[in-house]
Formats: structure tokens, sequence, C-alpha cells
């Protein structure tokens, strides 16, 4: 019996750490211990047969949180730069202080495994419970297992912005489906017929959500869905490529644009191609942030809320933590109104009277 052996027999076997030893993703090792017809034969047996051998318990992540209370909780994000995350933190730090509770910030950059490894490097005994908004990685994926895991320990999780209904636990979201018609009909209301819309890429929630109140808005309205006047970013590195393309294949007067980076993005690149705003074209975007207000021409935006939507997942968390000890059954959806702001990148309402 070794040094070696010791440390190894007291090691916390993690996804990642399987994944490092065998080198594959973190992806592939979860699905493989879900027996995913994804993963071949081979693979699985390998991953499996070596889990087993080092005493992986799925939910060992969390079996050091029984009845240890931190007064910490953590909030895991998909990126930082997006003024609309940074004010929901706002939300949670204010609202977590004022009842007596420390906050740890974890940021996936948009990638499952990040996320993943932030999880279990948290759920170690250090906080109580998660605040959480899906990474791109993890939507695309569809592979939750790793906040199921923390659940099933008694791990309190709360979900905001981007969620999933694979997941029982308390969210707070705004409508996005309601607001993108809103933001439709607002554009109509200013003699816009052409409206394009600037989206995410399918797996993304809230630009679903956002894209079908766009068509229904359309409809509504008797306008034709028009394909080619729609673009589903990908890569965030290739934002300004895709717009371009957008605006060189499109016949529109105006666009909805479901974030603010997407919004000025394509304001910069129609003023680059010799375009007035909103003269030529309409943009109305998301989330009142600093580069709605100060832009020029200044946003026209649907705020979301954003501080408001983390004092509501504080509060959600914080009575899942110091509840009676038993497992929730029933878990609330808060859905948080949503307001438009109507500023100089939009014509004013036509009067119709």
């Amino acid at each position: 019996f070794t040094e070696s052996n010791f440390h190894q027999m007291n090691r916390k076997i993690t996804l990642k750490y399987i994944a490092k030893e065998l080198n594959v993703s973190i992806s592939t090792v979860s699905k493989a211990l879900k027996d995913s017809y994804e993963i071949s034969e081979e693979t699985k047996s390998k991953i499996q047969a070596f889990a087993k051998a080092h005493n992986y318990k799925p939910n060992n992540i969390a079996l050091s949180l029984k009845n240890k209370k931190t007064s910490t909780i953590a909030i895991i994000i998909p990126e930082i730069v997006h003024n609309f995350f940074s004010t929901v933190i706002s939300g949670i730090e204010e609202e977590a202080n004022k009842r007596g509770y420390n906050v740890i910030i974890g940021v996936s950059n948009e990638s499952f495994e990040k996320e993943v490894i932030n999880m279990e490097m948290l759920a170690n005994g250090s906080i109580d419970g998660f605040i959480l908004s899906l990474s791109k990685g993890t939507l695309k994926g569809r592979d939750y297992h790793h906040i199921q895991e923390v659940i099933n320990q008694g791990m309190p999780v709360a979900m905001f912005d981007r969620v999933t209904n694979d997941i029982l636990c308390d969210k707070v979201i705004i409508d996005d489906h309601d607001s993108a018609k809103m933001a439709v009909n607002y554009l109509v209301s200013t003699g816009c017929k052409k409206i394009g819309l600037i989206t995410t890429e399918d797996h993304i929630s809230v630009g679903v959500n956002r894209t079908k109140g766009y068509f229904d808005a359309l409809k509504e309205n008797g306008f034709e869905i028009v394909l080619s006047n729609i673009m589903k970013v990908g890569d965030p590195e290739f934002i300004d490529r895709d717009i371009n393309k957008f605006f060189n294949r499109c016949d529109v007067d105006a666009i909805l644009c479901v974030n603010e980076i997407y919004a000025v993005t394509a304001m910069k690149i129609a003023i680059q191609k010799g375009l007035k705003i909103p003269d030529d074209v309409s943009v109305i975007g998301y989330t009142d942030g600093i580069l709605s207000r100060y832009f020029h021409p200044s946003l026209t935006t649907i705020g979301q809320q954003p501080k408001e939507m983390g004092k509501y997942a504080v509060d959600m968390l914080i009575k899942s933590i110091e509840g009676d000890g038993r497992l929730k059954e029933t878990f609330e959806t808060k859905v948080l109104p949503s307001n438009l702001i109507p500023r100089e990148s939009t014509k004013p309402v036509i009067n119709k009277e």
C-alpha cells in the first residue's frame, strides 16, 4: 500500500477527472454514464468500467453539504460582458447580502464543460445553493445531469433567463414570446412593413421564444415571413460577419435583435453601409444597458428588469435553503413583465386619427 494509492483513494472522482484520465470530453463521460445511444459501446464500456473501478458516485459532488450551512450561494453565468448578466449579479448580491449571504461567481464562457467544472468545484461544502443561467453548450447538448445530481442531494437550484423545462426547480424569466410581439407591434405602429430578425441559434431558449413571438406578431399583422430576412448568429466571434451577410441579402426597413450586442452591431454596420437610422432602418434590441443608452443613435429597447430578476432568484433560493429540510415537490416560475423604452433608433408612432 503506497502513498500514491492513498492519494488515489482519497481523490474526489469527478467527471473532469475521468475525462482527463481517458482523454475524452466531459460531455462524452456524462453521456456514457447515462448509457446514451450517442456513445459507442466500446467507449461506453471503457468509461463505465473506469468509473466503477474508481468508485465514482454520480451524486458525490454534494455529499459533504448534508447538514452543513455556509451562508454562501454560487452564481453560474454564461458570460460577464453582457450588461444584462452583470446587472443580474448586482441584484443577486444586493438581496443576498441584505439577507446575510455571501456570493461566489462562476463563469461558464458558454461551455458545458466549464459549467460542469464550476459546479463540481463549488458543490463541495463551500456553498448552500446555485443560481444558474444555462450556457449555450449545455442547452445545445441538452445534458443537465450535473444540475440534477446537485438537486438530488438536496442542494437547491434556481435558474434565470436561460432555463430548461427538463429540470424541476424554481425559475425567473421574462415573457420572451410576448415581449418580441410587443417590439414588432411597436415597429408596425411606426409605419415599418419589412421587419427582419437577428436572433440566436435554435438551442438558446430565449432566442427561440423571441423568434416565435416575432413570427406570431408578423402573422397577426398580416405580414409575410421572409426567411432571408432572418439571421441566426452562431459563434460570437463572427457577429460582425454574420450581420454583414444579413444586410447583403435582406430587404428590411426595421430589425428586431434579441440582445443588445446584436442590436448595436446591426446599427454600426448599417451606418457603415450608408443607411440612416431610423429613416432607412429602425432597430429594437433587448436589455436596457449602457450600450443602449449611450450608443448613437440611442437604442429603442425591451427592458428585462435584470436587477429584479436577480432579487427574485435569491428569494426563491433562500426559501429553499431555509426550508424544513424536505425536498420540494412544487416549484415556481416567476414571469416578470417587460417594457418597451423608445429612443432614437425607431421612428415615432404614427397617429392614425
